[in-house]
C-alpha cells in the first residue's frame, strides 16, 4: 500500500496525518507501520474530505480518541492548502470534525511563516470532574479524574517519575487504570502546580500506543478545567511541557481555549508492506 502523509510539530508533539484514504479496518496496521518508520511520531491521524458541509476537514485518530494537537495540525493542513500567505495577515478559521468530539471543533490560525502557525482551539468541555475511586498515596488522598469523550485524564500533583523503574510503574498504572475506569484512552498528568509544569503519559489501547508525550492538548485542557473547578475562577495560564508551552484560557461561555504553535515538517509518500489485522 502506498500512502501519502504529512508531519506536523505542534509544541513538540510530533503528529503524522495520513492523507491517502485508508479503510477503517486497516488504519491501526497502517498507523503502527508509519510509527515504526517515523520514530519521532507520537500519534497518527487520518484526514479526509469533510462528511459535514459545515466542516473543512475530517480527522480520525488511529485509536478513535480526541487530540487537540492533532486537530490543530489538521487545521494547519487546511490552511496550507488554501494558499494564504503570512502577508495577507487575516486569521484563518477552520472547522474540524474529529473523532472523540461530540461536535465540530473550531480552530483559529495566524500564519507566522508559510509553514508555521499560532493556533487556538475551542476545546470540548469535560463530561465530568470527580475524585478517582482509588488513591495513590499513603495518606489516602485521591487524584482527580477529568473525563472527556474518548479520554479520561488522571491528575497527579507531583513531579513525573525519574528513572526506568518509576516510569515503568507509571506505565503499568496507565494500563490498569484505563481498564478500571472503562475509558477508551487515558492520560496520567504529572502536574507541578507551583511551576505550572505538566508531564503527560498517554495510553490508547486501540492504537497500541503508550507514550510520554512532549505536549498534550486535551491534558492541558484538563488541567485548566481542574484549576477552574477547584478555584471557582476563570483561568488564563501557560503550562510548561517537555516540548514547549501551551496556553489555556477560560472564555465567557465557560469553554476553554487552548493555544500554541504548529509547524509543518514534511510531506512524504511511503510504500507499506504489512498484513492487515
Amino acid at each position: 500500500m502506498e500512502v501519502t502523509y504529512h508531519l506536523f510539530d505542534p509544541t513538540g508533539n510530533i503528529t503524522l496525518l495520513v492523507e491517502t484514504p485508508v479503510p477503517a479496518e486497516e488504519r491501526l496496521s497502517v498507523a503502527a507501520a508509519l510509527m515504526k518508520a517515523e520514530p519521532s511520531v507520537e500519534q497518527v491521524g487520518f484526514v479526509s474530505a469533510p462528511s459535514d458541509s459545515g466542516c473543512d476537514i475530517d480527522l480520525q485518530m488511529a485509536g478513535g480518541e480526541f487530540c487537540g494537537n492533532a486537530t490543530m495540525s489538521a487545521a494547519a493542513l487546511v490552511a496550507m492548502r488554501s494558499g494564504k500567505t503570512p502577508e495577507q495577515g487575516d486569521p484563518i478559521g477552520v472547522t474540524v470534525r474529529s473523532s472523540g468530539a461530540s461536535g465540530p471543533v473550531t480552530v483559529a490560525l495566524k500564519a507566522e511563516t508559510d509553514t508555521a502557525y499560532y493556533g487556538s482551539v475551542i476545546m470540548p468541555k469535560p463530561r465530568s470532574i470527580d475524585d478517582a475511586p482509588f488513591s495513590v498515596t499513603g495518606d489516602g488522598r485521591k487524584p482527580v479524574i477529568v473525563r472527556f469523550d474518548g479520554i479520561a485524564h488522571v491528575i497527579l500533583e507531583r513531579p513525573a517519575p525519574e528513572g526506568e523503574r518509576g516510569r515503568s510503574r507509571a506505565e503499568a498504572l496507565a494500563r490498569s487504570w484505563c481498564e478500571a475506569l472503562g475509558t477508551d484512552a487515558i492520560g496520567i498528568l504529572f502536574f507541578e502546580r507551583h511551576k505550572l509544569r505538566l508531564t503527560p503519559l498517554v495510553y490508547v489501547p486501540a492504537a497500541g500506543t503508550l507514550c510520554w508525550e512532549s505536549a498534550c492538548g486535551s491534558g492541558t485542557t484538563a488541567i485548566g478545567a481542574y484549576m477552574a473547578d477547584r478555584t471557582g475562577k476563570p483561568v488564563d495560564i501557560t503550562v510548561k511541557e517537555p516540548g514547549g508551552s501551551l496556553n489555556i484560557l477560560s472564555l465567557e461561555d465557560g469553554t476553554l481555549q487552548m493555544s500554541g504553535t504548529v509547524k509543518s515538517l514534511d510531506r512524504k509518500t511511503a510504500t507499506l508492506a504489512f498484513r492487515p489485522d
